[in-house]
């Protein structure tokens, strides 16, 4: 395209007003597009931009430019798209980097700075990463560098292993294949939380310049290293010093889901002594379309994942299904019902998941020395109640009141004393076991559940058994999490107005129980219903919380903080006593997690 001439900007801002007063653009579309149309700091994609204007590409524009991404739970998210304040490409990239690079050198004092950068399987994920590499060399960063698709765990891990001021992560998780992501890390290791979230976000608003420094040259000089051999084997040394003795009879098929999983949940499965491991070759090569999973979607928690490995298990007498998202920071997994591999299959939950983790570390003991009232378990609020009731009947703190975001749950460890860290746990499949990291970890977490269910099965038992092994003794948890889409600016609006109404006048009951009372976690308020609010202890996030007359049910409503939708979050419970007929409790709390839903979906119009 010929350069563009000051009467084609002209036109073009005429056009995106007249777009705007149409409808077919919103405010915050008119207002962005016009900063990359005027700004300097834009105008490598001025080009691009006004070919979409010419062609009247509106609703294109409109949802890469209606706001500017920000820093949510996970990073810096969304679709990949060469132009827009909303998309993933080289501008929000390298403002990111950027950004962050100004900030850490704010907080620096004036010391020498390092940053370790790695990627995932994306599309365009080892070029992003380049990029980074190159923003934070030029600005006086040393890079370790870790080439090849590596784990966001063993990024965190090297953060702190390289003693770095700071890391990036190239990934968007579970996304579909159209995103991607840059995930910031402080020096702990952990993700952003407050003052530094805010502060680099600030940082990267004011981004005019974004400097490189091409990445060869910053190789040959040493400024950026590769690492990856050096922290390969350091991070696996760390993992296998989470393994617990105990039997290893265990036939295991492990999906990547086409991730860079395979770097670390199979040596960490060999290090642990298990022998009997197989990957499932249709998810086996890494490839960012994931095509052989359902909706090229790979997520762990979808459990049609499954379904296709399921029948080569029991063909084959598999014990345990493991398959992790494409960056190996969570973990789901399946496995036989009873101890026949040969009869039904099922998938155990995330919930479920950090239940029985959380019972085998306190079955089995830390790896020295015994477990003390000072040592804990670390979940969120959204996160089954049963690891609590594990951990009271052990003698074990939980910390059980931080907000949605494994950063919280790294956070919580470093104002506490990590070495008596036994485990951290989200609904959402994310575990961490040990202190060697600041964000979940799929590899260490696999290994576990592998000696677990190989104990369980020396026990003549399935894991699904441990589980309601676990139900008898402490009652029945159920749950049940959903998420609605809501897309888009008026997707926002709809979001707030959901969760305006959550507070001002939530429903008089669900699934035919009185609420009790709502928790409103952003003004820090518990209300009974009718009564007058009073002071929530606890963390401030965007979350409502309806405890149901019936004790252990609750539900909570939280619009994500990475993706356009709202998760509705159910809990179901029936105390030891109504759980000797399983079966019966179970149907029973599957009816009433359905009513939750159908109520709520009522309440909220969708």
């Amino acid at each position: 395209m010929a350069a563009s001439s000051p009467n084609d900007i002209t036109n073009a801002l005429e056009q995106i007003t007249a777009a705007g007063e149409q409808g077919k653009l919103s405010p915050g579309a008119v207002e962005n597009l016009r900063r990359w149309l005027v700004e300097p700091r834009y105008a490598d994609y001025v080009p691009e931009v006004l070919r979409h204007v010419a062609e009247g590409r509106w609703a294109e524009l409109d949802d890469v430019f209606w706001t500017v991404i920000p820093f949510g739970t996970g990073g810096r998210r969304g679709r990949m798209y060469p132009i827009g304040s909303n998309a993933i490409n080289d501008r929000t990239i390298g403002e990111s980097a950027q950004g962050l690079a100004d900030y850490v050198i704010s907080q620096s004092g004036g010391k020498s700075l390092s940053c370790a950068i790695a990627y995932d399987t994306r599309h365009r994920s080892p070029q992003f990463a380049r990029l980074c590499a190159e923003v934070m060399a030029a600005a006086g960063f040393k890079v370790w560098f870790l080439e090849g698709f590596r784990s966001t765990p063993e990024l965190s891990f090297a953060v702190r292993y390289k003693k770095c001021d700071c890391g990036i992560i190239v990934t968007a998780s579970h996304n579909p294949p159209s995103d991607n992501a840059v995930k910031a890390y402080w020096s702990t290791g952990g993700q952003m939380v407050p003052p530094h979230d805010k502060g680099v976000v600030e940082c990267v608003a004011r981004v005019a310049d974004i400097r490189r420094v091409p990445f060869d040259e910053a190789l040959a000089s040493g400024q950026i290293e590769f690492c990856q051999d050096d922290v390969d084997r350091a991070f696996l040394d760390a993992v296998a010093r989470q393994s617990r003795p105990g039997p290893r009879d265990l036939k295991i098929i492990y999906s990547p889901l086409h991730g860079v999983g395979a770097s670390a949940v199979l040596p960490a499965l060999a290090r642990a002594g298990f022998k009997q491991v197989s990957t499932y070759g249709p998810h086996s090569e890494p490839d960012g379309d994931f095509p052989n999973v359902p909706g090229h979607v790979s997520n762990p928690e979808n459990p049609r994942v499954f379904d296709p490995i399921v029948v080569e298990a029991r063909r084959d007498a598999v014990d345990l299904i493991l398959a992790t998202d494409p960056d190996c920071d969570r973990v789901g997994c399946a496995a036989p019902t009873t101890i026949d591999t040969t009869g039904p299959w099922d998938i155990l939950t995330g919930n479920q998941i950090g239940a029985v983790l959380a019972d085998y570390l306190l079955e089995m003991g830390p790896t020295v020395g015994k477990y003390t009232p000072e040592h804990y378990l670390v979940k969120t609020v959204v996160t089954t109640e049963l690891i609590r009731r594990i951990g009271d009947a052990h003698g074990v703190t939980t910390i059980g009141d931080l907000m949605v975001g494994f950063k919280w749950i790294g956070d919580a460890m470093d104002r506490r004393d990590p070495a008596k860290f036994i485990m951290g746990a989200e609904e959402s499949y994310g575990f961490l076991i040990g202190d060697h990291a600041r964000d979940k970890d799929a590899a260490v977490a696999s290994m576990i559940l592998a000696e677990l269910t190989a104990r369980a099965k020396a026990e003549g038992l399935s894991l699904h058994q441990k589980l309601d092994a676990l139900f008898v003794k402490y009652g029945c948890h159920g749950e049940r999490t959903v998420s609605v889409t809501m897309p888009g600016a008026e997707g926002m609006d709809r979001m707030k107005a959901l969760m305006a109404r959550l507070r001002q006048s939530p429903p008089p009951s669900l699934a035919g129980i009185a609420v009790a009372q709502s928790r409103d976690y952003l003004n820090q308020t518990v209300t009974p219903l009718g009564g007058h609010p009073r002071p929530l202890a606890g963390p401030k996030g965007d979350v409502v919380l309806l405890d149901l007359a019936e004790q252990g049910n609750y539900l909570a409503v939280r619009p994500s903080g990475t993706e356009p939708k709202v998760k509705f979050y159910m809990f179901s419970y029936d105390g030891p006593g109504a759980s000797q007929n399983l079966a019966a409790v179970k149907e029973t709390q599957s009816w009433r997690l359905l009513a939750m839903e159908t109520d709520l979906k009522a309440f909220a119009g969708v």
